[in-house]
């Protein structure tokens, strides 16, 4: 087991000390990611005393410790699985020989881009929801909104040490630029399209922690298969912070339902309109703000046919999620069948090379996983009485990569013209009157163990403390 040294200025268990020009560029990097947090990361608490986890060890069974901390003083820092003896490469061209400890000349652009890629992503949704603090619902949804931020902040920092370690100079000019792309920024903005949008409501905020970081989980674990073994230990530590961001995605909108049930009942009634004037959130805008960050997330895995997917997985820099459940690790004269569309919209299946469906095996594995929180919530308006089930749209809707793109659809994945999509974009994805609507209901409420009235409070509070706890003393 690797030895955790939790009193360097950067808490690692990497040997940082021993690599004195290593620690001194990364001590170089980290004032400035500081300067970055103070700008861009949470406004308005940064003097606050939150109730946070802070890693403390890579060991499954007690990784972890709570205490009070101001975020800027949060102990960030590098952490990687420990190291398995003699590991070898578990899929592709390669399969069989031992993984590399330092990137092979040939794959070192390839490399490069994907760790950039992937640690662009981190600092971006710290950024998209550094005013959420302003309108939180609870106390308790506060600290777990700031638990998700600084645990952002330490990926980004897991895969800038990759870039600093392992690139050189190269690696070192992308890891300041990580710190130079901001959320939307319209001249230099986030790498993919989705960490771009804004995210100006709690709803928008459960939804994206829901799918979108179940992307970063599918993604995570696509790279903690690779034969670049610091980067799969680096992943597969990340993964055991990732479940609380989908929890907290997952309870959110759990929470949302529960109310939006409690309302209904109190009314004797589901009709939208009248939920709404009763300051609940209506089923049918929860299901318009799914249809959108859901189809948003599709994108995320790239286009479903991809040779850059094909080559990734033939030279063993990116497996599929969960590898060792498959078969055949080699995949080479072996297809899968895709939906491609006919010249008037509709699914036709066509089989294509496996090895360039990877995106898309990874896609239908994400989406799969996405059903098991829909069986959750419908299972609480089922048992209310209401017959209205919250769905996901087909993977054919609004797509903007892949096959589908430029493609007209209804969330149940008919085609339409883009006429009737323009006519009809208000009744499948949020309108501007839903997101003021949302918005409206986004009021601020600090004291200990109340609720907004838009959303229950949870079943139980963190760490075995009462939902009732001041898990943000406000400065």
């Amino acid at each position: 087991m690797s030895t955790m040294n939790y009193q360097d200025t950067i808490p690692n268990n990497v040997d940082l000390g021993t690599d004195r020009a290593l620690q001194r560029a990364l001590e170089h990097w980290q004032p400035r990611f500081l300067e970055w947090w103070k700008t861009l990361g949470p406004e308005g608490f940064q003097a606050s005393d939150v109730y946070l986890r802070t890693a403390v060890s890579v060991d499954a069974a007690g990784w972890a410790s709570y205490g009070a901390v101001k975020m800027p003083d949060y102990r960030w820092g590098i952490f990687l699985a420990d190291r398995q003896a003699d590991r070898t490469i578990g899929f592709g061209d390669e399969m069989g020989k031992p993984v590399w400890q330092q990137v092979p000349g040939e794959h070192r652009s390839t490399l490069r881009r994907l760790i950039v890629t992937q640690g662009d992503t981190e600092p971006a949704s710290v950024e998209q929801q550094r005013l959420l603090g302003k309108t939180c619902p609870s106390l308790y949804d506060l600290r777990n909104l700031f638990q998700v931020n600084v645990e952002e902040g330490r990926h980004l920092w897991a895969m800038v040490y990759l870039l600093h370690a392992y690139f050189g100079r190269d690696g070192r000019e992308e890891a300041e630029e990580l710190l130079h792309r901001h959320s939307g920024d319209r001249d230099n903005p986030r790498i993919l399209g989705t960490f771009n949008e804004p995210i100006e409501d709690w709803l928008s905020f459960f939804m994206f922690t829901y799918f979108t970081d179940r992307d970063g989980k599918y993604q995570l674990k696509s790279l903690a298969e690779s034969a670049f073994d610091p980067l799969s230990r680096t992943c597969q530590f990340m993964l055991t912070e990732e479940a609380h961001h989908m929890f907290v995605g997952e309870t959110g909108i759990g929470r949302v339902i529960r109310r939006t049930i409690e309302v209904m009942q109190e009314l004797g009634s589901d009709d939208p309109v009248a939920v709404r004037k009763a300051g609940a959130i209506d089923l049918p805008t929860l299901q318009r703000y799914m249809n959108f960050w859901f189809s948003s997330a599709l994108d995320l895995f790239g286009a479903d046919q991809s040779s850059n997917a094909a080559s990734y997985f033939a030279t063993g820099l990116k497996g599929r999620p969960d590898e060792a459940r498959y078969a055949d690790h080699l995949e080479r004269d072996t297809t899968i069948e895709l939906d491609r569309p006919t010249a008037e919209g509709k699914p036709a299946s066509e089989a294509v090379p496996t090895r360039s469906a990877m995106n898309e095996i990874a896609r239908r594995a994400y989406m799969a996983d996405c059903e098991i929180g829909l069986k959750r919530w419908n299972r609480l308006l089922q048992k209310a009485g209401y017959d209205f089930q919250l769905k996901l749209p087909s993977a054919r809707f609004r797509r903007s990569i892949g096959s589908w793109a430029g493609f007209h659809t209804t969330p149940d994945g008919e085609p339409i013209s883009a006429d009737a999509w323009n006519a009809r974009k208000g009744e499948f994805v949020p309108s501007e009157q839903d997101k003021a609507f949302v918005r409206s209901l986004m009021v601020q409420v600090t004291e200990p163990g109340k609720m907004a009235g838009w959303i229950a409070p949870p079943d139980r509070g963190i760490n075995n403390l009462p939902v009732s706890y001041e898990y943000v003393k406000l400065a």
